[in-house]
């Protein structure tokens, strides 16, 4: 096969259509191949039996099929959580995270929660991040590239191909600002929803607060769930702890979620981590309580998962969590706010919120290891402090 062949994995059937017109086929195999690609999980041309033989030869010498290439996994041994390591074709690493059924979310208020009867993998957007919140593991990589939509999408169809298990919900929550990949993610979630057959309602796309785009979904419609990731309602903090402030401050972003709500009529999600003397004082709550009323919203609290694995200098070193933060969230309800924890899912493997790295985890050596796919070979090319699991 010619490497420099057309990868039709992460086409959509739009574009599916244009390569087989082009071709001289008619625009309906792309709606075959479309199914193949993402109903079926099928990646072999020789397998597609509606497609001709003629026709299916052809493609062997024009296209491509590649998506991902697992490396290893991790099993949590206290709550069932699966990080896999997967290998792209250039040789870089990225890490997903399935998260089983009542897994999500901690506490009794969580018990009749949607999420928790959920099957919910969690995937990267980018190889690294460019945005270094303080509290975020992938931030101490640094920034490699974008992920293309076969490879957002590949993580969702490798997952299920691995497992064997139906996915429920998709959160763009992993490695990477989904919003700073903004074309691919949108083109991802087109296949995710109408290929794949996730619901746009069950898939939720995070961003640490990309105020341009946010309005563009707004614009768009998008009938995704939103989440910012917020962590404090004061200019001054947040900046501390997100450099992205600096960008889009706290007026900028609000206005942005405002008009997001006005178009969509969608609720928004803020997630937050409390930070002990940063952000949990009776000064930062009320201003929560204040910016959390200004649109329906739901308040994610997230507990503060250690990232010294990947060394730690400046504000990353001094934060610890809120002893507080129990009676934060209860005074949050008191106050009429809807007020989900989140739980610690996968902490022992290194896969809870913030701590993806798709490094050596000298901490945590993996507990299981899936069986390495047939011409998937451990020595995964490396970069500059980008290594894999082994």
């Amino acid at each position: 096969m010619n490497a420099r062949s057309t990868n039709l994995f992460g086409l959509t059937q739009q574009e599916l259509a244009g390569f087989f017109a082009a071709m001289g086929e008619p625009p309906f195999r792309g709606k075959q191949m479309y199914q193949w690609l993402y109903a079926r999980g099928m990646l072999d041309f020789g397998a597609m039996t509606d497609l001709a033989k003629g026709l299916r030869e052809k493609l062997l010498h024009s296209a491509r099929i590649y998506s991902l290439s697992l490396v290893t996994n991790q099993i949590s041994r206290k709550d069932g959580t699966t990080k896999f390591l997967f290998a792209l074709e250039d040789g870089l690493t990225i890490e997903s995270v399935l998260i089983p059924p009542a897994r999500s979310f901690s506490g009794r208020e969580a018990a009749g929660e949607d999420e928790q009867r959920r099957l919910t993998l969690c995937i990267s957007t980018q190889v690294g991040c460019p945005l270094d919140c303080a509290f975020c593991a992938t931030g101490k990589m640094g920034f490699f590239r974008n992920l293309s939509p076969g490879e957002i999408i590949g993580q969702v169809l490798e997952v299920k191909r691995l497992t064997g298990k139906k996915i429920t919900n998709v959160v763009f929550m992993g490695m990477g600002e989904p919003m700073m990949n903004y074309d691919n993610v949108m083109k991802s979630v087109e296949v995710i929803s109408t290929g794949v057959g996730i619901a746009a309602r069950r898939i939720t796309i995070s961003t640490a607060g990309w105020a341009d785009k946010i309005r563009q979904m707004g614009d768009e419609r998008r009938r995704v769930k939103l989440a910012v990731s917020l962590h404090s309602a004061d200019d001054a903090t947040r900046t501390r702890l997100m450099p992205i402030n600096k960008r889009y401050p706290l007026t900028e972003l609000t206005s942005a979620i405002e008009y997001y709500y006005k178009r969509t009529k969608q609720r928004v999600t803020y997630e937050y981590i409390f930070f002990d003397g940063v952000n949990d004082s009776p000064k930062d709550v009320a201003q929560l309580i204040a910016l959390a009323r200004r649109v329906p919203c739901k308040i994610n609290v997230i507990p503060f998962h250690s990232i010294a694995f990947v060394g730690l200098g400046g504000t990353a070193a001094g934060l610890r969590p809120s002893p507080r933060m129990e009676q934060i969230v209860e005074g949050l309800r008191s106050s009429n706010l809807t007020v989900m924890v989140r739980s610690n899912a996968g902490e022992d493997i290194d896969a809870a919120c913030g701590q993806l790295a798709a490094m050596i985890q000298q901490k945590h050596p993996p507990p299981v290891a899936a069986a390495l796919p047939h011409g998937v070979h451990s020595s995964v090319p490396r970069r500059p402090r980008m290594r894999a699991v082994r």
